[in-house]
């Protein structure tokens, strides 16, 4: 397998794995929702056409098919609501829309609109100041799609550490793991801390590579697919140490799913209720999003698997940038965005890491300290504390790494000069 480049646009593994036959989708699917439809929902289709898991994984994925499925994942799992409110989180629109946006990349000159095409963006949001001055759906995307996050789901998912910390559920990261999970005493979790599953610092032996059809990653989707609820924590349980805690980083989904139910142990309810009642209600999310389950009724999926709108998505990336406040609760640690932010580790394969999110890979996002959620496929959620700026960008690219022409910490770094 070739080198991959060391920024994260091509490192993030797929997670969708289920063989469906359209004609039979609405029988197979509908009886898998767990809870009752979004405050504002997103009427595509029911039948409208879902790749099959080879195809996905072998990059086989017509374009259009593509789209399809990315704003379909939410039929692919058992899948729990993430409940919104009634009182929207306003982005108001700016006076002042984005101008002209041109870059040199490789030799070439881009536009903003060649971005769009070329990366296969099927939706693009930039808020300045938390005001939109651009908005873009593609492809038939509408402000009421839920695209799926992938990875994206990850940083989610560590934001909820912080305000698990903030509110006492979590007494301290240097917390051994097994003082919340209890189940994995005994293994080689049992000296590893809450801060070194934040940052992917583990130890335990992990193996990412979806193509790999022994990787521990592919074991990982097989057990998401038998839909058997704790499965995933139980693998996690069976894996070997590969080197001492806190002394290697290495990327690894398994690890967020750790993450994720710790958390849920800690605070005593599923992720997505804790996400409703501490970001996606107080902050003011505009529509329901959805978060896959490892089986009916079961845990959710720690790093991936969250269905929200593009302006939902914008909305976190603002809490997120405001410091974590939501009206005037402070929800996450006051120091919460400079630390997870910060670079942690490198990992031999894909580069720096930070907390569940990476940090800017160009010369002008370093010294903007600028970083991102990334899932695969093409799924930003680009933060610019120095500019003031959030970037949310959904892309249909039909292979699940290396599909995009532009690098979109380029792209990012234009549309940030531009507002400047």
């Amino acid at each position: 397998m070739p080198m991959l480049p060391r920024h994260p646009s091509l490192v993030k593994r797929s997670h969708l794995q289920v063989v469906v036959c359209v004609s039979t989708l609405a029988l197979s699917l509908t009886a898998w929702a767990a809870t009752p439809g979004p405050t504002k929902s997103y009427q595509q289709p029911a039948l409208e056409p879902i790749g099959e898991v080879q195809a996905i994984y072998d990059g086989n994925l017509s374009e259009d098919l593509a789209v399809t499925t990315f704003r379909n994942t939410d039929r692919l799992f058992p899948v729990r609501a993430i409940k919104a409110g009634s009182h929207p989180f306003p982005l108001p629109r700016s006076g002042t829309p984005l101008g002209p946006v041109a870059f040199d990349y490789k030799g070439k000159r881009y536009s903003l609109d060649d971005y769009v095409a070329l990366n296969r963006v099927t939706g693009l949001l930039v808020l300045k100041d938390g005001k939109i001055v651009t908005e873009r759906y593609e492809k038939g995307n509408t402000a009421d799609t839920r695209w799926m996050s992938m990875s994206v789901a990850k940083s989610i998912t560590s934001t909820l550490v912080g305000a698990a910390l903030q509110d006492g559920a979590i007494k301290s990261l240097d917390d051994k793991v097994t003082h919340y999970l209890p189940a994995l005493a005994g293994s080689g979790y049992d000296q590893v801390t809450v801060r070194q599953i934040l940052s992917m610092r583990s130890g335990i032996k992990w193996n990412e590579k979806y193509t790999d059809p022994t990787s521990d990653e592919r074991q990982l989707i097989k057990l998401r697919i038998e839909q058997v609820p704790g499965s995933l924590l139980k693998f996690m349980a069976s894996l070997p140490t590969a080197a001492p805690p806190g002394t290697r980083t290495n990327y690894s989904t398994g690890e967020t799913q750790v993450l994720g139910q710790l958390v849920s142990a800690a605070v005593g309810k599923p992720l997505t209720q804790y996400l409703s009642e501490k970001i996606w209600v107080p902050y003011g999310m505009q529509t329901d999003a959805k978060w896959w389950l490892d089986g009916p009724n079961g845990n959710e999926v720690g790093g991936s698997g969250i269905s929200a709108t593009l302006e939902d998505y914008g909305r976190f990336g603002q809490f997120f940038l405001s410091g974590g406040k939501a009206g005037a609760q402070q929800v996450l640690p006051e120091d919460w965005m400079s630390f997870a932010s910060a670079t942690t580790g490198t990992d031999a394969a894909y580069g720096d890491f930070a907390n569940m999110w990476w940090p800017g890979w160009t010369d002008a996002s370093k010294a903007d300290k600028a970083f991102t959620a990334a899932g695969t496929f093409g799924q930003y959620l680009y933060i610019n504390p120095t500019k003031n700026v959030v970037i949310v960008v959904w892309q249909a690219q039909t292979k699940p790494t290396g599909g995009e022409v532009i690098d979109d910490m380029v792209a990012f770094d234009a549309i940030s000069n531009t507002l400047q």
